[in-house]
């Protein structure tokens, strides 16, 4: 029996492989397609230019490949780097969601003309049931809300047992999945006037006169303060190319599942979440800074909305 080495991982485990000298198959191609391509010139105009002008021509271009492959700004290579660029400066700029027939302003505006407004491309495509995104062509994703446990306040044991049920959940995994965790502010007005209302029926004016206070001290905090809630949120993704969207739907829900099964070990709770819970994430995703959406005043879909309160 022969005892294999072991083998160092590293902590980025999805940085590219280093091929020859420290340099990954990026590099080497950019350094050699830098180097094909003076040895191209120097086959063709070699003997018809000096070696200095030679020299002085080929400098730069040798100066531009070595920054391009070994380059690097704010942990993105350079040649990425200057690709993002210029997909940038070719992208349109003035996008919109509306019908493009009638993005442009009226005649009576008067205004200047520009560049045409494009079409915003969104990965939503739609909201479905059960907690369900439709993306189109990729496929079907699945949001739930997990709850949290205190893993600091845990014995040792414990924190092991934790570790050993969530690591048999990573190892059961079949599919893309993602963790979000965000911060969102808490509106405290309905707990402060719900205290005010309950403070008027209370049996003892003692009782009374603490509801009053806790709502003039939740009022203070939530003055003096941005009061923000962490969530938790487990999204699963699965392809509808070859299945269909609702053959992919089901495998979400079949993995949200036997997700919600295993985490309840760790004393988590996976809850699905509904119509209005996902359009108010996705709002909030848009517009982080904005209050969340008034989740009472959303109208479910297929509803008729007969009223103007709902929008």
């Amino acid at each position: 029996m022969s005892w294999m080495s072991p083998v160092r991982i590293p902590a980025d485990i999805d940085q590219d492989d280093r091929i020859i000298g420290g340099c990954t198959a990026r590099q080497v191609a950019i350094l050699g397609g830098t180097g094909l391509l003076l040895y191209g010139v120097y086959v063709l105009a070699g003997e018809r230019l000096p070696l200095i002008a030679f020299a002085a021509l080929a400098l730069p271009i040798a100066l531009a490949g070595i920054l391009l492959a070994l380059g690097r700004r704010d942990g993105l290579s350079l040649d990425r780097y200057v690709l993002a660029a210029i997909r940038h400066q070719r992208s349109p700029k003035h996008l919109t969601t509306a019908p493009l027939d009638d993005a442009s302003p009226p005649a009576w505006a008067r205004a200047k003309k520009g560049p045409r407004p494009s079409p915003l491309p969104l990965p939503a495509r739609g909201i479905a049931g059960d907690g369900l995104i439709d993306l189109g062509t990729d496929g079907i994703a699945a949001v739930t809300e997990v709850s949290t446990v205190n893993f600091a306040l845990r014995t040792p044991g414990e924190q092991d047992a934790l570790v050993a049920v969530f690591g048999r959940w990573l190892n059961s995994l079949s599919g893309p999945a993602q963790l979000l965790l965000r911060a969102e502010r808490v509106d405290l007005t309905e707990t402060i006037s719900g205290l005010a209302e309950d403070a008027r029926v209370l049996a003892h004016p003692a009782l009374t006169a603490a509801a009053h206070e806790h709502a003039a001290f939740l009022a203070d905090l939530s003055a003096r303060h941005d009061l923000l809630r962490r969530q938790v949120l487990l999204i699963v993704r699965e392809p509808s190319a070859e299945s269909g969207t609702e053959a992919a739907a089901a495998r979400a829900l079949r993995r949200l599942e036997e997700g919600a099964r295993l985490l309840a070990a760790c004393g988590l709770t996976v809850r699905p979440l509904s119509h209005t819970g996902i359009s108010g994430v996705l709002a909030a995703c848009f517009d982080p800074a904005a209050p969340p959406l008034p989740t009472d005043q959303l109208a479910d879909p297929g509803q008729i909305i007969t009223t103007g309160e709902h929008r």
